[in-house]
């Protein structure tokens, strides 16, 4: 497998991970003192699997557009 490959595993490997993490966050942190819930915690059960995949997906795609600007993996046209 050449490092290309593997630099591109990475990017969508890591794009993904930060992007789930990042919106399990902001749903159990930041939604809680946003809406009615009086800052009781939202569970990812609470707030739906869909719209969680919705949401985690493309802010990803985000993270996957910057980290192949910076490993230079040619994911994206240029």
């Amino acid at each position: 497998m050449s490092s290309l490959t593997l630099r591109r595993i990475v990017v969508w490997v890591v794009s993904m991970a930060i992007g789930f993490l990042l919106t399990a966050l902001f749903i159990t942190l930041v939604l809680p003192w946003m809406g009615p819930h009086a800052g009781k915690p939202i569970t990812v059960a609470d707030f739906g699997t869909l719209y969680f995949l919705t949401t985690a997906i493309p802010m990803g795609l985000v993270f996957v557009v910057w980290l192949d600007y910076f490993l230079d993996t040619h994911i994206l046209p240029d």
